[in-house]
Parts: C-alpha cells; sequence; structure tokens
C-alpha cells in the first residue's frame, strides 16, 4: 500500500480547475450531476487514508488507515456502480456494503464518507430529513422527490430480519406509477452504518443548490441552473476548509486513539538496597 497524503499539488490542480470555472447553482440535487470526484477522494485523503491503486491507472482505490474500511471508484465499470464503499467485519462491528452510480453527486457521497471519518453521534430516525424536505411519502418504507424523478426504498431481507437496505434510485420521468430508465441509483445494504444513510439522505433531500460550471455534465436536461450567489474562490475556499477540519479531526481522532490504546507507564517498584 502507497502512503499519500493530500499534496499541495493536489489541491492546486482542484483550484486550476475551479478559478477560472464561473458557478452556477444546479438543482435539484439528484439531477445536478457528478460534479468534482475529489469532493470524495480529498475528504479520505485529508484524513489518512491510503491509495492501494496504480497511480497511472483509471481506477482509485482508497483505503483507511486501520484497513478495515474500502473505497473504490471504477469509470470503466459495466455494473453501473461506479463508487463502491466498504468494511470486512471487525471487532468494532459486522462488514457492510455500499454502492453508488455514475451520475449520483459527488458532495453527497462526500457526506457518506465524512460521516465515515469523523464518527459522528447516532442520528435520528434517517427519514426524518426526507419527510422534514417535503418529499412524499408514499408508505412507510418509500419515499419520492416533489418531481418523482428520484425514489427512496426501504426494503426488508424478511419479516424475521429487523434490519432493512436501502435502495435510492434517480430515474428519467415514467408513465403512472412506472419510472422511466435509471440515471443513478445507491444502495446501502442492511448492515450499513444508520448514520451513513442518514447523511446521505439528508444530503440528498437538501434544497440548497450545487455548483456546476456551465458545461458540466448534469445528471437530466430537466435541472434548474442559473448564475450562483458565489464567486469562484468562494467554492475554492470551501474545498480548502473542509479539507483542512477533515484533517484537524482525524489527527485528533487518531491522537485521542493513541492515548486510550497506549500501555501504562512503568514505575520502578523495587526498593533500593539498604546499605549497611
Amino acid at each position: 500500500m502507497l502512503l499519500v497524503p493530500l499534496s499541495e499539488r493536489q489541491l492546486a490542480s482542484f483550484v486550476d480547475k475551479h478559478a477560472w470555472q464561473v458557478p452556477f447553482d444546479t438543482g435539484p440535487r439528484h439531477v445536478a450531476g457528478p460534479g468534482d470526484a475529489r469532493h470524495v477522494t480529498h475528504g479520505l485523503a485529508a484524513a489518512g487514508w491510503n491509495t492501494a491503486s496504480d497511480p497511472l491507472g483509471p481506477e482509485i482505490e482508497l483505503r483507511s488507515p486501520d484497513l478495515r474500511h474500502i473505497l473504490q471508484f471504477e469509470p470503466q465499470s459495466a455494473t453501473g456502480a461506479w463508487w463502491r464503499l466498504q468494511a470486512t467485519p471487525s471487532d468494532d462491528g459486522p462488514g457492510w456494503y455500499a454502492e453508488f452510480g455514475e451520475l449520483a453527486p459527488a458532495e453527497i457521497l462526500a457526506a457518506v464518507t465524512d460521516s465515515l471519518v469523523t464518527a459522528p453521534p447516532p442520528p435520528p430516525d434517517p427519514w426524518i430529513p426526507v419527510t422534514s424536505a417535503g418529499w412524499n411519502r408514499e408508505s412507510e418504507s418509500t419515499a419520492r422527490s416533489p418531481d418523482s424523478m428520484c425514489r427512496i426504498v426501504q426494503r426488508q431481507l424478511s419479516q424475521f430480519e429487523d434490519r432493512p437496505s436501502w435502495h435510492i434510485e434517480t430515474s428519467e420521468p415514467g408513465h403512472g406509477e412506472f419510472s422511466g430508465p435509471r440515471i443513478w441509483h445507491a444502495y446501502f445494504d442492511e448492515l450499513a452504518p444508520t448514520h451513513l444513510v442518514s447523511s446521505f439522505l439528508t444530503a440528498l433531500v437538501d434544497p440548497s443548490p450545487l455548483q456546476r460550471g456551465m458545461y458540466e455534465r448534469t445528471g437530466h436536461h430537466s435541472a434548474v441552473q442559473k448564475p450562483s450567489a458565489l464567486r469562484p474562490q468562494e467554492v475554492i475556499d470551501a474545498h480548502t476548509e473542509r479539507v483542512n477540519s477533515l484533517r484537524a479531526r482525524s489527527r485528533s481522532a487518531h491522537q485521542q486513539q493513541a492515548n486510550t490504546t497506549a500501555p501504562p507507564t512503568k514505575t520502578n517498584s523495587t526498593r533500593p538496597a539498604v546499605r549497611r
């Protein structure tokens, strides 16, 4: 495994792109398009994740410092799951798996990976932000966006399973109850931590727009774009501040863990010899 911390050169590359790109407010989020994948990869690198892939290859694989979590980005995937996030079983919890399609907005995926590396407190019911955002609850286990293009489904494997899996799909408008061709999807298996699902759904239903360049790819022609009040430098500053915050919080967490697991200092309990 190659340790490659986030470098100034990598941040400069992000700056070079966005300094000359006039931002456009783009929404709703589920059709805003993929955006810049570095929202995800820079955040993980700042948190100490290492690359395990060929630097010159088309695929990216990042692993957490404890080697338990793996993120794979495979833009040549034939399955449509360009992003795959998984955890191996350990004493800290069971193994789990999540995947995200090509046109899933990077900022929404970054909300998941940020929550993974910062370990926030247990969240409330993941449906709360969905309902609060005004999405249509079709049943106790489903919801649909106001434009009906994005659907959230909570599925239980059987009546004997307590934990459900989560399926999110953005599709072309269909006819009646049927959706058109899929645009992108996301999936969390039944063992995925609830706080990661909650972070994803909170970012997904957030009514605030995402920033995209004038000619950047969107998820669908129905995406609404208008010139943003943000200047390019403000977009860059927000990315830099987030990366620096993740780096600082990760270092603090690692230091706290090191202090917790450090062996106790040995004390010399041998009494000095008595001089006669």
